[in-house]
């Protein structure tokens, strides 16, 4: 699996259940939110943009996906609130085709366009890694089935703080099981939907 079928299997509707870490105050945060992935076809007007504004050449794009995503979290003010949506795209190396670069029109803990690696690891992990001015992030998502991920990040500020997030992502409406965005229309092969599917027993991730 690369990158892109990585993004192919997620597409749809998720809902995020979420608990933050945050070490420096020895105290965990948690939240829910509502996720959509939509992909992107390497020719979408959306890719060539945020291509042209890392000035890299859109022909090397691989495709991409618009994220948006809302919610809440526990410490929230009254007037706060986890709503927004970025543009990823994904650039894979010539050479090694299950990494690469993946282009943010938003970053994951700073709000500004940001160009991270990214590797496909053996399980068929997504590992993202990205720096920014004042941090760097490092993220990885994985199926647990087509209908559930699980998603976990630790971010850490030059300034000594840093946080460690932990996320069952769960389909609201499976995309396997209504015939939308799946393998036969989006490209994913019946075998990498297996490969997600497989082993067919797994010990529950929350130990239970």
């Amino acid at each position: 699996m690369d990158a892109m079928e990585f993004f192919q299997l997620s597409a749809g509707n998720w809902r995020s259940q979420r608990t933050t870490h945050h070490l420096a105050f020895r105290q965990a945060e948690k939240g829910e939110l509502d996720i959509n992935v939509a992909t992107l076809e390497a020719d979408h007007p959306q890719v060539i943009e945020l291509c042209e504004l890392h000035k890299i050449n859109p022909s090397l794009a691989a495709g991409g996906a618009l994220v948006s995503w809302q919610g809440t979290m526990a410490w929230d003010q009254t007037d706060d609130g986890h709503k927004d949506s970025t543009v990823m795209v994904v650039v894979p190396d010539r050479d090694y085709p299950r990494q690469g670069k993946l282009l943010r029109e938003k970053g994951y803990a700073e709000t500004m366009p940001v160009a991270g690696i990214y590797q496909m690891d053996a399980q068929d992990g997504l590992v993202l890694i990205t720096e920014y001015e004042t941090m760097s992030a490092h993220e990885r998502f994985s199926f647990i089935t087509p209908d559930r991920r699980m998603r976990t990040s630790i971010v850490k500020r030059f300034g000594g703080f840093s946080s460690a997030s932990f996320c069952i992502e769960t389909r609201i409406e499976s995309n396997l099981d209504n015939g939308a965005n799946t393998g036969a229309n989006i490209g994913v092969t019946s075998q990498q939907q297996q490969n997600v599917l497989a082993p067919e027993e797994y010990y529950s991730i929350l130990g239970w």
